[in-house]
């Protein structure tokens, strides 16, 4: 794996009612060239329902550009399956789940972000591609893309390079620990390993220890 990629696009979008009767939803982007980044996440970009999205933990969304052609083989054509069509703020190439690990830290532009977990899709996802069984083809699959806390705030540019600039986790890599959330079987003393990282956000680590609670 090498340790930079380009930062192949840069996607923010607003809340919006997207389906009659449903809850409203900013999972459709559009693409930007460059933007501000908080410690919320892009200044430009929007979360319908602040609990289960974005947030410090949070704050910026990675899906690897790779995947739509993977997605395009299992499912057909697809608007959707392109850079940006998931709903994602960064896009990059070449890195999957099994390559970057939670705690890695990225310098993106002047930003220095986090890999805080991977994404636990929801039935916004399967809306927007039109596609019932997305939620579970995306657990079943791995391709959950993952989420970046911001250390330092700054800018980010499509076309940036990104840059891995430490790794303190180097065998939890994002798609082992979205494993150990969607796989109710996975050993419990995997799970409480997991649940420990410190880098790992609150509500994945709520999660595991919640079903380590209910086993006790």
């Amino acid at each position: 794996m090498s340790e930079s990629v380009p930062l192949l696009g840069l996607f923010a979008g607003s809340v919006q009612d997207r389906w009659p009767g449903k809850a409203p939803s900013a999972i459709g982007k559009t693409a930007i060239p460059s933007g501000q980044v908080t410690q919320t996440g892009l200044t430009q970009d929007a979360q319908a329902d602040l609990s289960v999205h974005g947030g410090l933990g949070k704050a910026l969304h990675v899906y690897p550009a790779d995947h739509y052609a993977a997605w395009q083989i299992d499912l057909g054509d697809n608007i959707r399956f392109q850079p940006g069509g998931f709903g994602e703020n960064l896009s990059t190439p070449g890195w999957s789940e099994q390559d970057v690990c939670i705690g890695d830290i990225w310098q993106i532009g002047t930003t220095r972000l986090q890999i805080s977990q991977g994404r636990q899709p929801c039935w916004k996802l399967a809306e927007h591609v039109g596609d019932k069984r997305m939620v579970k083809l995306v657990r079943q699959t791995g391709r959950t893309g993952w989420y970046l806390r911001v250390l330092d705030e700054g800018e980010i540019t499509v076309g940036d390079t990104v840059t891995r600039i430490d790794r303190p986790h180097p065998e939890f890599s994002v798609a082992r620990v979205a494993a150990a959330i969607f796989d109710k079987r996975t050993p419990e003393d995997e799970v409480r390993t997991i649940a420990n990282l410190s880098e790992l956000d609150e509500s994945w680590r709520h999660a595991l220890l919640k079903r380590v609670e209910a086993k006790a």
